[in-house]
């Protein structure tokens, strides 16, 4: 399910409002949520007001509770694990044009703290400043001014800013050890070249150490190898697609760079067990 899917279960539910296909907001509850990957082509606020869930981004777990907020940027891959049924919250899409026309600094501070730190413990203070935003929101779009966008661009450009600031200070106070920093490296490149390169070899010369060296890093510090991340990230990418798309096997095959549909075929089955036709219509 992907994001344009979303969308579509929370018109269908009648629960949002929203301007042109730019920005939206809704209540969302347990049940409203995915439970297989999808990935966003929008980027995804999330509040939680009630309840909890566990889920992934980008592989990476991570917990929601009360008082806390996720912030997804655009090409970043969601799954949700569990979620309980008292789960309440308010969401936001917002479209990659929308946030463009923020005119935020192209390497404004916020965009890239957001992809290590995209769940956030909101203090009280920093809660009711998010809820009084939602009811701006809403308020603006209820009303129907006649310059909704505009009004809702400058509310959130100052949310963002707002926000930068407090990543700062997070990042400040963020200290890792030696190995949790290979560690965070070889994360974000695997997350850069995993489409075309699936050898540890590859990814070790890049950060100028031996594959074996890498390895034993890694498995220290994640309990998972070096290969094993590598092949969850390609049959994550390859898990979305099936679900979020209308790609045929073949030209998902293609975008993975494997050498052939059936290449790509065994090796999506000796991961999950299934083929990617069993997994694609799997409910």
């Amino acid at each position: 399910m992907n994001t344009l899917n979303l969308r579509a279960e929370i018109q269908n539910k009648g629960r949002f409002l929203c301007v042109n296909d730019d920005f939206y907001i809704f209540d969302v509850a347990g049940n409203d949520l995915s439970n297989h990957p999808f990935k966003i082509d929008m980027y995804i606020c999330c509040i939680c007001l009630q309840g909890e869930s566990i889920g992934k981004i980008n592989l990476l777990p991570h917990h929601m509770s009360s008082s806390k907020m996720s912030i997804n940027v655009s090409g970043q891959i969601l799954e949700q694990i569990s979620i309980s049924d008292d789960f309440k919250g308010i969401c936001i899409f917002m479209s990659n044009d929308f946030i463009n026309s923020l005119g935020l600094p192209y390497n404004f501070q916020t965009y890239m703290l957001l992809q290590d730190n995209p769940v956030l413990d909101l203090q009280s203070g920093q809660l009711e400043a998010m809820i009084s935003y939602c009811t701006m929101v809403r308020k603006v779009i209820e009303n129907k001014h006649p310059y909704q966008l505009d009004v809702i661009r400058h509310l959130t450009c100052a949310f963002f800013y707002g926000m930068g600031y407090y990543f700062h200070e997070i990042s400040k106070n963020k200290i890792l050890s030696n190995d949790e920093a290979l560690m965070d490296n070889f994360s974000k490149e695997v997350q850069l070249f995993y489409k075309k390169e699936r050898k540890v070899l590859y990814y070790a010369d890049r950060l100028h150490l031996s594959a074996g060296y890498l390895s034993t890093i890694i498995k220290r510090v994640s309990g998972k190898t070096a290969a094993e991340w590598i092949d969850d990230y390609v049959t994550l990418e390859a898990k979305a697609l099936l679900k979020s798309t209308n790609l045929t096997i073949q030209q998902i095959s293609d975008e993975l760079n494997f050498p052939s549909q059936s290449f790509f075929g065994k090796y999506f089955k000796r991961i999950t067990g299934l083929s990617p036709k069993e997994y694609r219509e799997k409910n």
